[in-house]
């Protein structure tokens, strides 16, 4: 899978050097624009392992650990398992987020509650998740994380509108499955819409409460 973006004798130096770390069951999971992502074992636990491609002059893996590190507390995203520098090549390890990403997910009416209060309390923080809307960022399972906070900053955060129109009022393929699913109607669209501003005006979540209640 990354042949052509990492040797095998780096690739094997790396593989070596998480062993020495204790982390054990090593393997290619995915690439990034930015990453080669691998998954692993610590401790009987699923970890991710995202490890700066050799290719790429971005190295900004240091300030999204610390940002993961900073909201861990509140159940938004995994924990932050380690941060460190492999031969001039950053890497982030955090816990595995069990789940689908929302694009493939089938979404329960306590799962839209929980993307709620979790893109609601990112706001509360300060912080702007910056990819929200792509669909990959949003992973579902027994319960929601947020995943990748690499273009994350410390801005006027849009995390729940964006999250709502992804999901709710924009068209795309999430939100015509929502929309089937839970036989939403233009009624309904329209008071999202009102509920969304109202969340913009006031920051108060009673309104979108309530009508998802209704779902």
């Amino acid at each position: 899978m990354f042949d052509h973006l990492i040797s095998k004798a780096q690739l094997g130096r790396f593989y070596s050097h998480l062993r020495g770390l204790g982390f054990e069951e090593i393997r290619p999971y995915a690439k990034g624009t930015t990453s080669l992502i691998f998954g692993a074992r610590l401790d009987e636990k699923n970890v991710i392992i995202k490890l700066q491609r050799p290719d790429s002059p971005r190295q900004n893996f240091a300030r999204e650990a610390k940002i993961v590190r900073t909201i861990e507390p509140f159940g938004i995203t995994p924990p932050l398992v380690a941060y460190g520098v492999f031969e001039g090549l950053e890497y982030l390890i955090r816990g595995f987020a069990e789940g689908e990403i929302i694009f493939h997910a089938d979404l329960e009416k306590r799962h839209l509650f929980e993307i709620v209060e979790k893109t609601a309390l990112l706001d509360r923080l300060g912080l702007d998740h910056g990819q929200i809307q792509g669909g990959k960022h949003i992973i579902v399972g027994e319960s929601v994380y947020l995943i990748d906070f690499e273009k994350a900053n410390w801005r006027k955060p849009k995390n729940l509108t964006s999250a709502m129109a992804m999901i709710f009022l924009s068209d795309n393929y999430i939100s015509r499955r929502v929309r089937a699913k839970f036989g939403i109607d233009e009624e309904f669209l329209d008071e999202m819409r009102e509920g969304v501003r109202a969340y913009k005006r006031t920051g108060r979540l009673s309104g979108l409460l309530r009508l998802l209640s209704r779902l």
